[in-house]
């Protein structure tokens, strides 16, 4: 088509730029030359475009075009909620290309059908019944078709020959920006009228084109075919490590049965890698891994390939007779707001069997499938002894929770609306839960811990939420009498209540020649920002208005609740009910916590956190019972028992604090002496900042130093599902600065040098306006529109990967400001 063109028009073909050119041929099926893609490209052949693992093809994809996809293309092109569908993290999502249905939809009737990449369809043509359309050509394989049907190519030459304005801030007029924008979803045929009405809209999408030298790359890498690659085989070592886990996870009793099905329900998030390195002494490795799994059922047993079973959830009817626990290599792109990693190795293998499988007690069935079994834990797993289950969640609670912060639920503001910006989380101490009378109310109230799940996706609103919270209730109550027939004189509550950290089952038959136990996950630290959230090791940050003391009833709950049975294609009822249980949970954990002050403290703080709030919501955190009345066997000698208590918890937990968020402790004092002003930063000028900013500071020997910046919004209540801006606070707001990288959506990127630190933190809390933050911004940002923004990114990814190469993944863009 293009010789054609050359041939018959050469002054119009002269007059264009090669990228403008297949742009105009791409348009001709729709603009009057009336030819089909048919006619135009060929017909439609779907071949797998994975080349053989050790090929010329396969290794130029992956030492040259992966780099360049990752760091330009998965920034914003990486999970559920990437723009249309389109996963460019592996070759599995370049084959299968985009779809127009929103993945997160809070208004939908009935629950959609999942398009869970690697799960819902095994093959292109699979995804093609599911309305996905291609973004590199299918059609006949010649140079040029390579590149006019090809919407990616498409997309990168219209950033190239539109590039962004000259301009510091992009017009709102010409950009939609944020988490919820209008989606543009243009396939082959509807390009050209996508092109003409949104010019500037190719991709990066708002965010600088490419480099030369990356988009003339790419696009030899479509023109030649697009060839992916497929996974070199795996080690010989690594291999046989699959084998052993396999082969212990599919053993035939029954104990063995119910114990792989519990850890397949919590760990199925799980980017799994096997490592040498002991657990629970805060030791990590020092490379990243090379190689992670998932933990999957499969209706194939070990040795054979994997047949994944395809539910909703992880405790849906499998539909086949038995179901394999199986290690399926995960090669797609470490991407940060996924990546859960979860360390195998021998001492975790002697952990789970000194959890489940060596104590004395017996598995006479399996539960069946059936929802109002399955979606209860307490029904399904009670054969499973209650101080298993809360170890195997406790010793590695991050991770439990993380899956809450990084699973589908977390994404958007009416998800997380339901937790404060900045809270600590602490521990009930397991040998809590060994009494046999405690793992006996669990069983007596299996029916009033029901969960919003086993409605499954399409629920309704108002009879379940009136159902489940007249449930929850009844549990309260009947935990209640619980604690004043073993508590009778009210005053046994005291700080051996909170777990240490300092002890594990795997080390009670002996001492483990790695050291002593020292787990971090004794205290965690969790923040909200606004529509994403974050959980680290450690009591970090200020003293925080709100913390929870969780147990083994409601970690449970709080996993099942928001991960295992939370479906992000279920409709707005099954959403809501997500949301409004969640309030129950929070209240709970709120109460525990209260429950170690005194009265009177615990009156206060549950009027000042639920400010405007009904009276019957504060009495979800205070009791009037008469065993509780009494204090606890804490005495406090302070006008402020919350801040006594927090540094009581300190010193109770300071030989296994991680202080990897300690600036203290990771700066010099002439630094701490500046950049800690930023944490007493408060009010409007807090206000003024993003939600999450990444600073970097270069000293004048050219090494550098990330910091995140966080924004805590202060609020009177949080029981508004839909107007939180209502219970604002603004003159509440306050700045975190921490060391390192936390959070996965940054909303701004500074740059400063060493010697300009004090007007950096002299200009943040300075800021009184809009125009006050445009001032620092033009200083010291590194705006999305900076043409320097691709290489800063890039220093920011190689720091992450170099310093903290476990938990390092690809940041995500789209929630970039525009200031």
């Amino acid at each position: 088509m293009s010789a054609l063109l050359r041939q018959r028009f050469p002054r119009l073909y002269r007059l264009f730029k090669p990228g403008l050119l297949t742009l105009l041929i791409a348009g001709c099926a729709t603009v009057g030359v009336g030819l089909s893609a048919d006619e135009l490209f060929g017909k439609t052949v779907i071949t797998d475009r994975r080349a053989e693992a050790n090929s010329s093809q396969a290794r130029h994809y992956r030492q040259d075009i992966r780099p360049i996809l990752e760091n330009r293309c998965v920034v914003c092109h990486g999970c559920y909620d990437a723009p249309c569908q389109l996963k460019l993290s592996s070759p599995e999502g370049i084959m299968r290309g985009a779809n127009k249905t929103l993945v997160y939809d809070g208004t939908r009737i009935l629950a959609s059908e999942p398009t869970r990449l690697g799960i819902d369809a095994r093959t292109t043509e699979e995804w093609r019944k599911k309305d996905f359309f291609p973004v590199i050509n299918e059609r006949s394989q010649t140079a040029e078709i390579n590149l006019q049907n090809s919407v990616l190519y498409q997309m990168l030459t219209l950033k190239a020959n539109n590039p962004l304005p000259a301009e510091k801030l992009l017009d709102d007029d010409d950009f939609e920006l944020g988490l919820n924008r209008s989606q543009q979803c243009p396939t082959q045929e509807e390009f050209a009228e996508y092109a003409d009405k949104h010019p500037l809209w190719g991709m990066p999408y708002a965010l600088p084109a490419l480099s030369n030298d990356e988009y003339s790359k790419l696009t030899q890498w479509l023109k030649d075919g697009a060839a992916l690659a497929a996974d070199l085989p795996l080690p010989d070592a690594i291999q046989a490590e699959v084998e052993h886990w396999e082969a212990f996870l599919n053993q035939d009793n029954l104990k063995q049965q119910l114990t792989s099905r519990y850890i397949y329900e919590h760990l199925f998030l799980a980017s799994l890698y096997f490592s040498p390195e002991p657990l629970f002494r805060n030791q990590q490795p020092i490379n990243r891994p090379e190689y992670f799994f998932k933990l999957v059922r499969s209706s194939t047993p070990p040795g054979l390939p994997i047949n994944p079973v395809a539910t909703r959830r992880p405790y849906d009817d499998p539909q086949v007779k038995r179901v394999y626990y199986r290690l399926l290599r995960d090669s797609s792109s470490v991407v940060a707001k996924t990546h859960m990693p979860y360390r195998l190795n021998n001492e975790r293998m002697d952990w789970i069997k000194a959890l489940f499988i060596e104590p004395e007690y017996k598995v006479d069935y399996l539960p069946d499938y059936k929802p109002e079994t399955a979606a209860n834990p307490f029904i399904a797993f009670s054969q499973l002894p209650v101080n298993a289950r809360y170890r195997f969640m406790l010793e590695e609670s991050e991770y439990i929770i993380t899956g809450f912060i990084k699973g589908p639920v977390c994404r958007g503001q009416v998800a997380l609306n339901v937790i404060d910006d900045h809270f600590w989380v602490f521990f009930v101490d397991p040998e809590m839960h060994k009494d046999p009378d405690y793992s006996q109310f669990l069983i007596d109230q299996s029916d009033h811990l029901r969960l919003p799940g086993e409605a499954e996706s399409n629920s309704g609103i108002i009879t379940n939420w009136l159902r489940y919270s007249s449930l929850h209730n009844e549990y309260l109550d009947a935990k209640n009498v619980a604690l004043a027939e073993k508590f009778p004189d009210g005053n046994a509550v005291d700080l051996n209540l909170i777990w240490r950290g300092n002890n594990s089952v795997s080390t009670r038959k002996k001492q483990s020649s790695s050291g002593a136990i020292q787990n971090a996950n004794a205290a965690l630290t969790i923040f909200r920002h606004f529509d994403s959230s974050t959980v680290v090791k450690g009591m970090v940050g200020q003293h925080p208005k709100t913390a929870w003391v969780i147990n083994y009833s409601l970690l449970e709950r709080i996993h099942y609740l928001l991960v295992a049975e939370f479906d992000v294609y279920g409709n707005i009822g099954h959403q809501l009910m997500t949301r409004l249980y969640m309030d129950f949970l929070r209240m709970e954990g709120e109460s525990n916590f209260l429950a170690l002050l005194p009265q009177e403290e615990r009156v206060r703080l549950a009027n000042y956190w639920y400010r405007d709030a009904s009276d019957s919501v504060k009495q979800h955190l205070v009791s009037y019972e008469k065993h509780i009345l009494n204090d606890p066997a804490i005495t406090y000698h302070s006008q402020n028992p919350q801040a006594e208590l927090y540094e009581k918890l300190r010193q109770h937990l300071q030989p296994v604090l991680e202080d990897k968020y300690n600036l203290a402790r990771r700066i010099t004092p002439q630094e701490l002496n500046i950049l800690s002003r930023v944490n007493r930063v408060q009010g409007q000028a807090a206000t003024l900042m993003p939600e999450i900013s990444l600073l970097l500071v270069e000293n004048m020997q050219g090494d550098s130093q990330v910091f995140t910046l966080i924004r805590n919004s202060g609020h009177s209540n949080l029981t508004g599902l839909l107007y939180e801006e209502e219970n604002r606070l603004p003159q509440e707001d306050y700045l975190t600065l921490v060391p390192g990288i936390i959070g996965s959506y940054p909303s701004a990127y500074y740059r400063v040098s060493s010697f300009r630190l004090n007007d950096f933190v002299s200009a943040v809390s300075g800021l009184t306006d809009e125009d006050d933050y445009e001032k620092l911004a033009d200083r010291f940002s590194v705006r999305r529109t900076d043409p320097q923004f691709w290489t800063h990114s890039d220093q920011i990814h190689q720091w992450y990967l170099r310093n903290d190469p476990l938990n390092a993944g690809l940041l995500d863009y789209n929630r970039l400001e525009n200031r």
